[in-house]
Order: structure tokens, then C-alpha cells, then sequence
């Protein structure tokens, strides 16, 4: 180590910059990539080694000195670093808060990789058999739970045996000597698959296959563009082969938690690998030995949603990105990046194909397409001999529903359920109804922290509020006048639930949704059901329309599709179609055909009319025009920032002014606002918005590098709580 040599760190905080740090005296330097643990601030932060050995920029007598090296070797590989450095970069984030983003919770904390603490029950505290706990029952179950299993129990395990906090409990029983901490053997992070055959692949498939892995060992990106029930996934599995063949590792990303024991599934059913699995539904331990065993190159296979992408994979050989179409690839909160396009750029350092599935591809991929940088492959025909579904709109604007269904779709589901046949339901509303109101003075439930009304929820006997999380128990009398008419309006999928058990009482229902998947292991329960034919009625919000194969689904009933039809967001009408199209997929997968009907009071939408008669790929050609002749993306691009505070008037002001900032930039640059976001006000503060938007992401990107410095010497802006969106796919 050469005297006055520093390594600069990238540490979790909302500061653009790396941090100049000492090395541990008496210690080589540690590598770029490596954790270690520094102080910041009054405390102390774990941070990731960016640069090593460089001169400092200040006087090195006022450094601080590295507190640990949590690492004997890096964690993050050059090419995972040029990953995070382009993520932050692009979209104008804190690298240190992008780093913490791409590491598991265990490892963020500076946690040892592969060692687990809990507790287990002492020789004492196994040979006291309970006596002297009569009166501490919490004690002696926890001891009663640690004697049951020698190996040791997690913290965690313990809260969720006994239903509460343990920890009071263990402290006690530990100062008598009847539990002490222990090392847990590690969760297994991986599964292991097998060879399985599968269905022949049709020419479609096959020439996709071949056209794809002709390309082999070399950037390019695919759109595959096929028809709900083409074989997709037989596809990936076929390529999937090839490239661990090779010895050559496979990222597998899907847009939602739901969507993972289906593919696990088939691609564990059908592949001799090592698999790994990375979503925020799995615990801690789970999620940090999966993201090592792809480090380390214990899994061939890893399957996971938006933030699986940044899990090291040092012998990466293709990329999937399933249901591409998908806004969840997202993220809406912190660092907002879009797990699709990292994609690319993580394929583009690869080196390897990465292709895009879906049967509704986005528009910004079709203009991809079209441009020259994306090569389209059509999968047209369904697989198995099986046909596309038959499209019809049931007009109900002269029809008493019956819980939200109409008389036609009553009889069409009864003719299918009489036939042996599943029917599946959506409604992209949960609870049991979205209004409360007083049919004596016309009160109506309101959140009291956010421009928005209270859902009723029927089972939970509780008003919810779908976008702060408030809750409060359901009145008894009306708040306003003491009356005790209250009523409520419209429906969720748990009041159509109820319509369905009075109306098919011996018909078993399905329902698919946020609160009846809230339990560990309950979702794969439902579609398990759902698949097997155990259940014939299927309900549900999008957690049961996308991607899913239900073979036993041969009528699809779409409740309100009008919810989708007049969105103030330029991006509704595409999200609509994709919705309708995915929902419509589920529906004659088998060898029996199906058919969908869809409820509305708009019968002669042009949207509705368009996917009728022409299709989706219609659809996205005459949606690209109008975008094009609007200037709207994927013709433009945009940069959307939000400021919330307190007051109305500070997040406005501070925007007023960005505004003029930005404005005095030069030409070309088209500023937007601020206006009032669509919700003004949500979870208790009031929120702005401004958009910036430019016809050359170049440009956009080189005003952010000089507009983004100086936001933070704006004045007020420690007053507002700002945040930068670039391609945003939200405006709300």
C-alpha cells in the first residue's frame, strides 16, 4: 500500500458523489466491489469499494479511516459495477442509494453472506421439561417451540410460531440459562432441475429458436411477439438449453410474484439446472442465498421480478424479460429505474441475446422495432391445435346487473359450468366495494389523509384506503347526521365473491387478489385450484390476468372494462388494450375454444371496435401514429418531477421556480407544468408535478446534468421532498 493512498466508497445516501476514505492500517487495499464499513456522519454506514489506490481530493490528515472490510473477496464484478454506473447515471440517482439497490437486505445490513443467528433451547432449558413457567406462558411456548426443533429457530420463525413478539420472552429465558443464540445452517439456495421432454415446437417456434441462437455469444435484442398460448415459454426453454449447454448461466425476469411457480415449474420440469429464486415474497436469508448463488455461480437458472436484474450473474448467456408490456418492471418509488431496459444494458455488457416476450408488446418496443434496434419474431399460431378465443362486447347500459353481471353473462357462465368447463372473472377492483356512503344526507367515506374515498372491506370489517394504507373500523351510524342507513356502492372482486356463492351455491370459486394472497404459500394454494379444475369459478384483479394457464378456462368474463377507456394519462388507452388482450388470453388454451365477453356502457368505443375487428398489432400501429403526431413518447422523452410537502403552496413554488431553471436552459427542451398531481393529496402531504420533455434523450440528459446540481442549492428545497422520474410510465 502507497502512503496517502485512498479508496473511494460509494455509500447509501442522498448524495451524488463517492466518498474518500483511509484503508485499514496494516491491510492491502480492498478490491472495487468488496463491502466494507465506514463511518458517516455520526454513525455508521456499509458501503461498496467503487475506486481503490487513487489520490485523495482533499488533505488525507482529514479522512476517515475504513471501520471493516466485510469482504475477503469483491461481491460485485466489473460488469455489475458499469451496470450500476450506467443506472445511475441515466437516471440521475445517488449512486450510493443505487448500490444499496442492488444488493439483498442481509448484505445492504453488512451481514456475513452465508451465516444465520437464531436461538435454540440450552441442556438446562431442555431438561426443565416447563416447570417454573406455569405462570409465563409466552415463556414456556417459546422454550416449548425451541425443544421442538434442536437445529435452533430464527427470530423471526419464533414471532410467527407464537403470533408475536418473542424477544421479551428469549431475553428471560436467557438470563436463565434456557436459551442461548446459535448459527442456523443455511437456507438451501438453489433447487435442482430435470430433463424433461416437451411438446414438439411448431415451425413458428422453431424458427425462432434457430434465428435467436444463431446469435449466440453476441448482443442483440429480440422481440418476441407472440399471441397468448403460442409457446413462449417453450421457446425460452429451447433456447435455455442451448445456453447451459455452453456453460453459460440464464436471467429469467417476470413482472410479478404470481408469476413465478408456473414458470419455476416448467422450466424445473424440463431443465437439468440449478435454480435460483429472487422476489421480495421470499424471506431474507432466501432472497440473500439466491443473489450469492448466482454471484458465485452455484445457479445456472435465476427467475425473479424487477430486482432479481441486478443479481450478479458472471456467466450470463441470455435474457428473458416475460410479459415485457408489463409497468410493474417499474419502479415507482426511490430509485426509479425500469428493470426492462436495464435488461438490455446488462445483455449489451454480457455480451448475450436478451429477448422480450409478450403477446401486447409496449409501444416503445414496437417503435424499437420499427427504428431497426430491436429484430421482431411473430408467433401467430397457438400451440397444441388450440384456437384464439372469440371476442364480443355485451352492451349494458339497458340492463339490470345482478352484482355487477349482466344477464347475458349469466347464462353464458352457466352454460359453461354445466358443461364441465371454468370460468374466470376480473375486476380490477379489490374489496368489497369502493364507496360507503349515508343514504340519509349522502356522507361518504373519505380518506383523511388523501384526496380519495374509502373502500369497504367486507370480511375485515374495516375502511381502507387503497393509496395511503389508512384504515379505521366501519361506522355503525353516519359520522354527519347519526343515521343508520349507510349503503354501499359498486363492486369489488370480494363483493362479487358473495354474488357468485348465491348465485352458483354449488360451484367452487377462486379468488385471486392482494387480500386473499396476503398469507405465505396462499397464492400458489389458489392457483393450484385454479389449474387443477378443483375450483370452476376463477375470480380475480390482474394478479389472475396476466400470463397464467388455466386449460380448463373457457369463458372470460371482463366486468367493467369502461374503468380503462377515458384515463386522463395519454398511456391509458395502450394499457387498456393490453389488459383486455391478457385477460382474453386466459380463455380456450386447450383443445377446447373459448370465448370472452366484455361488459360496457361504451359498445361503440374506437378502442373496443379497433381490438374487435383488427387485433392488438392494429391497435399499436394506429396508437403510434397518434402518438408520433402528438409528440409523445416513444417520439419524445420525458423527465417527470414530483415535489410533495406539507402546505399546497411550497411543492408548487419550488417547482415555479425549477420550472424557470430548466426553461433558461436552451432551446429544445419543452417544460410542462407544474400542476397539481392527478391526486393532489396522499398520505397526508400535498403534490406537485413538472415534466421536462425533449424530442433527443441526449439533450434531456445533458440539461439533467446541469439542472440536477443545482436543485439542491435551490431555495426551499430542504422543505420539499423532490424526486426524479426519467421515463416515467406513471404520471400520477
Amino acid at each position: 500500500m502507497t502512503p496517502g493512498q485512498v479508496i473511494r466508497v460509494a455509500v447509501p445516501a442522498p448524495l451524488r458523489t463517492l466518498f474518500d476514505y483511509l484503508p485499514v492500517p496494516g491491510e492491502a487495499l480492498p478490491l472495487p466491489g468488496t463491502r466494507v464499513r465506514v463511518p458517516f456522519g455520526r454513525g455508521e454506514r456499509v458501503g461498496v469499494v467503487w475506486e481503490a489506490g487513487g489520490q485523495p481530493d482533499e488533505d488525507s490528515r482529514l479522512l476517515k479511516t475504513v471501520s471493516e472490510v466485510l469482504d475477503p473477496s469483491p461481491l460485485l464484478g466489473a460488469r455489475d459495477m458499469a451496470l450500476i454506473n450506467w443506472a445511475a447515471r441515466y437516471y440521475q440517482h445517488p449512486i450510493g442509494e443505487v448500490v444499496a439497490a442492488a444488493f439483498p437486505a442481509r448484505l445492504r445490513r453488512g451481514e456475513a453472506p452465508a451465516e444465520r443467528t437464531g436461538w435454540r433451547a440450552t441442556a438446562s432449558g431442555i431438561a426443565i421439561a416447563g416447570s417454573g413457567l406455569e405462570r409465563a406462558p409466552r415463556q414456556r411456548a417459546v422454550l416449548d417451540e425451541l425443544r421442538a426443533e434442536p437445529g435452533g429457530l430464527s427470530l423471526q420463525a419464533l414471532c410467527a410460531a407464537r403470533g408475536g413478539d418473542a424477544r421479551g420472552a428469549l431475553r428471560r429465558l436467557r438470563e436463565r440459562g434456557w436459551v442461548e443464540p446459535c448459527s442456523l445452517r443455511s437456507e438451501p439456495a438453489t433447487v435442482r432441475g430435470m430433463a424433461g421432454e416437451g411438446p414438439p415446437l411448431h415451425a413458428e417456434q422453431a424458427a425462432a429458436v434457430a434465428e435467436i441462437a444463431a446469435a449466440s455469444g453476441h448482443y442483440q435484442c429480440w422481440l418476441l411477439d407472440g399471441v397468448t398460448g403460442s409457446g413462449k415459454t417453450e421457446v425460452y426453454i429451447e433456447l435455455a438449453k442451448q445456453v447451459l449447454a455452453e456453460g453459460r448461466q440464464v436471467l429469467f425476469l417476470v413482472p410479478e410474484i404470481s408469476l413465478t411457480p408456473q414458470l419455476v415449474g416448467r422450466l424445473t420440469g424440463r431443465l437439468d439446472a440449478r435454480f435460483a429464486l429472487f422476489h421480495s415474497g421470499l424471506s431474507e436469508g432466501a432472497r440473500a442465498g439466491a443473489w450469492l448463488a448466482g454471484a458465485m455461480g452455484d445457479a445456472d437458472i435465476l427467475v425473479g421480478t424487477r430486482s432479481a436484474l441486478f443479481s450478479p450473474l458472471p456467466r450470463l448467456g441470455l435474457v428473458v424479460v416475460d410479459e415485457e408490456h408489463d409497468p410493474s418492471f417499474k419502479q415507482q418509488e426511490g430509485f426509479r429505474y425500469s428493470a426492462r431496459d436495464l435488461a438490455l444494458v446488462k445483455a449489451r455488457l454480457a455480451d448475450c441475446p436478451v429477448v422480450l416476450g409478450s403477446a401486447t408488446p409496449s409501444l416503445e418496443s414496437v417503435a424499437n422495432v420499427d427504428r431497426g434496434r430491436y429484430r421482431r419474431l411473430f408467433l401467430a399460431q397457438r400451440a397444441g391445435g388450440a384456437v384464439a378465443p372469440v371476442l364480443a362486447v355485451t352492451d349494458i347500459r339497458a340492463q339490470r346487473l345482478e352484482g355487477g353481471l349482466s344477464p347475458p353473462l349469466i347464462r353464458a357462465m352457466r352454460a359453461e359450468l354445466e358443461a364441465g368447463n371454468q370460468v374466470l372473472l376480473f375486476l380490477n377492483r379489490r374489496g368489497y366495494a369502493p364507496v360507503m356512503t349515508c343514504h340519509a344526507c349522502g356522507w361518504v367515506a373519505q380518506c383523511p389523509h388523501c384526496d380519495a374515498r374509502l373502500t369497504w372491506h367486507l370480511k375485515a370489517s374495516r375502511l381502507w384506503c387503497h393509496h395511503c394504507g389508512f384504515q379505521r373500523r366501519g361506522p355503525e351510524t353516519c359520522p354527519d347526521c347519526g343515521e343508520a342507513d349507510l349503503r354501499t356502492l359498486g363492486q369489488g372482486t370480494e363483493r362479487l365473491e358473495e354474488t357468485l356463492e348465491r348465485l352458483f351455491p354449488d360451484v367452487a370459486i377462486v379468488r385471486v387478489d392482494r387480500d386473499a394472497t396476503r398469507r405465505k404459500g396462499r397464492l400458489e394454494t389458489l392457483l393450484g385450484a385454479a389449474r387443477s379444475g378443483a375450483a370452476s369459478l376463477l375470480v380475480g384483479t390482474q394478479m389472475l390476468a396476466k400470463g397464467h394457464h388455466f386449460p380448463g378456462v373457457t369463458l372470460v368474463g371482463v366486468l367493467d372494462a369502461d374503468a380503462g377507456l377515458f384515463g386522463v394519462d395519454f398511456r391509458a388507452p395502450e394499457r387498456t388494450a393490453q389488459l383486455l388482450y391478457q385477460v382474453a388470453g386466459r380463455a380456450g388454451r386447450a383443445s377446447r375454444p373459448g370465448r370472452v365477453l366484455i361488459q360496457t356502457r361504451h359498445p361503440d368505443h374506437p378502442l373496443l371496435q379497433c381490438l374487435l375487428r383488427e387485433g392488438y398489432g392494429a391497435f399499436a400501429t394506429a396508437a403510434l401514429a397518434e402518438r408520433k403526431a402528438a409528440r409523445l413518447p416513444p417520439f419524445a422523452h420525458q423527465v417527470l418531477i414530483r415535489a410533495e410537502a406539507s402546505s399546497a403552496e411550497l411543492p408548487r413554488t419550488f417547482l415555479e421556480r425549477l420550472a424557470a431553471l430548466a426553461g433558461s436552459r436552451g432551446t429544445g427542451l419543452e417544460v410542462w407544468g407544474p400542476v397539481p398531481a392527478p391526486m393532489e393529496r396522499r398520505g397526508g402531504r400535498f403534490r406537485a408535478h413538472l415534466l421536462l420533455q425533449a424530442p433527443d434523450r441526449r439533450l434531456l440528459q445533458a440539461c439533467l446534468d446541469r439542472l440536477v446540481p443545482e436543485i439542491a442549492a435551490m431555495e426551499n428545497a430542504g422543505r420539499v421532498r423532490w424526486s426524479l422520474d426519467v421515463d416515467p410510465v406513471d404520471l400520477s
